[in-house]
């Protein structure tokens, strides 16, 4: 019987644990898509507690606290609950959630940031809250601390058009800070036409570019003066969620019109909304082409499935789900729409449902070239996916239907500091995939082409595919 989470966790073969040890540990982290606050990274927010650093914005973890009955005020915070009271209901949950990852990641957060080897639950919360307090007094865990604790070189966080970009160019400025902070380009405001917010939002977009947006060219050409800014500011990608993919054979006539109903307060129809995303979208595609970034699509997520806690808590605080739209179809015609102009940007297509890993390989296989290695790229495990059997499908999917040798790797998808621990855990899992290929015959005891491989998976094929 191995030890619970010991050097060798996950590594169950020696070909895996020479992979991991000799060739993954080490390598830097690309963190090409998380949602880390740049405010946060600029003013190195310093956390007073274990809470703040571990259980603020984590809905991960709050969906697992709802799942074993605790009351919303011990999650989100409510009256008269302090932080160590949030502390302790979680630490109750943690050997409930024995077989989720999150028992895993729990534990390795603990231990790679602080040294907590004790395990998570009731007895010993009072023991891990005073170890971890006794850390942070130290003044060494502050958020830039927890980064370059983590060897990252570059993170590319997720930003609004409507975004000043302050903080990525005041980090840019500091002079005691090394890791790259990009800004990634997120304009789904600018998509989703039919969204109550959308006029506002228009507004807060012309604001940001001292421009007027009342027609449908005015509107893309503000959109094309915030993806040059961006680019001037270090961006290397743009990342879009469409939780379903729409394709509509349309014109610009078209899309104008429906954009001029939304403005004049008119129904939009779901038809109308795919002609007018479809024509957005390829008009977007075209810039990133053109500046050479990579382009994402992050596709069915349901999101806000409670409406109740919605109107409570807002957005992104654990009430989404895996959605079931038709991918094949739609994103065929949408790449190939730009492919037919050459203007396909770098791509990666991720999928909240497992269901589509083989259908988004098979696809990406249609539009590779261009002399650019692994230039459609089938996204990590994603969200929900971010599991050991889900890493696993995903890392097959690919092998089967492409070239696992290009695959750019692991992101965290984040809002903590925490989280680059889900990087070990995919490359334990890669090295041991790759270890049981050799032990069964399937692969060469090749190392140096095996640890090539590792490290170009963990690290090098990301750095080259940006371009940072």
């Amino acid at each position: 019987m191995k030890p619970f989470m010991d050097d060798n966790f996950l590594l169950s073969n020696e070909t895996a644990v020479r992979l991991y040890h000799d060739y993954a540990k080490d390598m830097p982290i690309i963190d090409y898509h998380c949602h880390l606050s740049p405010q946060q990274i600029l003013e190195n927010t310093s956390f007073a507690n274990l809470t703040e650093a571990w259980l603020y914005g984590d809905h991960y973890k709050w969906r697992a606290l709802r799942a074993n009955g605790v009351q919303e005020q011990y999650i989100t915070g409510g009256e008269g609950v302090t932080d160590y009271d949030r502390f302790l209901a979680y630490a109750r949950t943690v050997p409930q959630t024995l077989g989720n990852p999150l028992y895993q990641w729990s534990h390795l957060e603990l231990r790679r940031y602080f040294g907590v080897e004790e395990l998570i639950n009731e007895t010993n919360a009072p023991i891990i809250w005073e170890k971890v307090d006794a850390k942070l007094a130290t003044g060494g865990y502050k958020a830039r601390d927890l980064i370059q604790m983590s060897n990252v070189e570059v993170i590319c966080t997720t930003d609004d058009p409507a975004d000043s970009l302050e903080y990525h160019i005041g980090i840019k400025a500091l002079d005691d800070f090394n890791v790259k902070v990009l800004p990634s380009f997120r304009p789904d405001k600018a998509l989703e036409i039919n969204r109550p917010t959308f006029l506002e939002w228009l507004d807060k977009l012309g604001t940001a570019a001292s421009a007027a947006i009342e027609t449908y060219d005015e509107l893309l050409a503000v959109l094309e003066a915030r993806v040059k800014f961006f680019d001037e500011v270090g961006c290397k990608v743009s990342d879009h969620a469409l939780d379903y993919v729409a394709y509509a054979e349309t014109s610009k006539d078209a899309a104008a019109a429906i954009f001029a109903k939304a403005l004049n307060g008119e129904v939009v129809s779901l038809d109308e909304e795919k002609q007018y995303k479809t024509y957005t979208l390829l008009f977007l595609g075209r810039l990133y082409a053109k500046h050479g970034w990579a382009m994402q699509f992050h596709i069915n997520a349901a999101r806000n499935n409670s409406s109740r806690m919605f109107d409570k808590l807002g957005p992104d605080t654990g009430f989404d789900s895996i959605n079931d739209s038709t991918v094949a179809y739609p994103l065929a015609r949408l790449l190939d729409a730009l492919d037919a102009d050459d203007a396909l940007p770098k791509t990666i297509v991720y999928s909240l449902n497992a269901k589509d890993n083989d259908v988004l390989g098979s696809i990406i296989g249609s539009f590779q070239g261009g002399g650019i290695p692994g230039k459609i790229q089938l996204g990590s495990a994603w969200w929900f996916n971010d599991t050991k059997n889900g890493m696993l499908d995903q890392i097959n999917a690919l092998a089967n239907l492409g070239l696992l040798s290009r695959f750019i790797g692991m992101l965290t998808d984040s809002r903590s500091f925490l989280s680059y621990t889900r990087h070990e855990y995919f490359r334990r899992l890669l090295c041991n995939l790759l270890g049981e290929w050799v032990e069964n015959g399937e692969a060469p005891q090749e190392m140096e082409l095996l640890g090539d491989m590792v490290k170009n998976i963990s690290y090098r094929n990301a750095k080259a595919y940006f371009g940072f």
